[in-house]
């Protein structure tokens, strides 16, 4: 009786082990598949490509958080060296008082970028979402993606996976965040880098599609 005891949470611990290296093996595989992309930005301007892509994050009221601070004077950089004419400004802006994207765009539109070349995705939602409406909504089939370093894996394999010819910069540099941000903000990407790569297989439609808005036009179409 105690030996099929032993054997049995024998094999308990050793499934519950197996299971636990799932979440490790992911994060390490996009990692592998991702960082042959991410590019400086002196080698981003050897690209050709449609568009700068900055991720959205928190704002202050009418300004950027540091973090997206960080991600928009990279991404305006990137749009500088001519790589391309054009870029989308991705984030929430699923409540009235809550408006990442006209902040991005007003910050772009304040360091010298053509307004009519900014664009804005008011329901970038999540990463993933983000890569899946510049493919449909925006018609985007190459890209340089600017956000961290912690976040850029993840939004490199998404676009890559949902057939985005995509690449990244960091946009790390800027400031010096505290230890518990940087550990928190770890953590988190850890957990959604393993949800990315099962939506990834699936490929679920985001919250919203709409109407095409190709970004060959005017980013003046986006205004809302």
């Amino acid at each position: 009786m105690k030996k099929n005891f032993r054997r049995i949470i024998s094999v308990i611990l050793l499934v519950t082990f197996i299971l636990a290296q799932i979440p490790l093996l992911i994060n390490i595989y996009i990692f592998e598949f991702s960082s042959k992309y991410i590019l400086t930005v002196e080698e981003a301007s050897e690209r050709n490509v449609d568009c700068v892509l900055v991720l959205g994050a928190g704002v202050w009221g009418d300004s950027p958080s540091h973090m997206l601070e960080e991600r928009l004077n990279k991404g305006i950089e990137v749009y500088n060296t001519g790589c391309t004419d054009r870029i989308l400004m991705s984030g929430d802006h699923g409540r009235e008082n809550y408006d990442e994207v006209n902040v991005m765009k007003d910050f772009a539109i304040a360091c010298g970028a053509v307004e009519d070349e900014v664009f804005m995705d008011h329901a970038g939602f999540s990463t993933y979402e983000s890569m899946y409406r510049a493919r449909d909504v925006f018609q985007v089939q190459s890209l340089v993606i600017v956000t961290q370093e912690y976040h850029l894996y993840r939004a490199i394999y998404d676009a890559r996976k949902l057939g985005l010819e995509a690449y990244g910069v960091c946009a790390d540099g800027q400031y010096n965040y505290a230890l518990s941000v940087k550990a928190y903000n770890n953590t988190r990407e850890a957990l959604a880098r393993c949800k990315d790569f099962v939506w990834c297989i699936f490929k679920p439609q985001p919250t919203y599609l709409g109407e095409a808005i190709p970004i060959s036009s005017s980013g003046t179409l986006t205004k809302g």
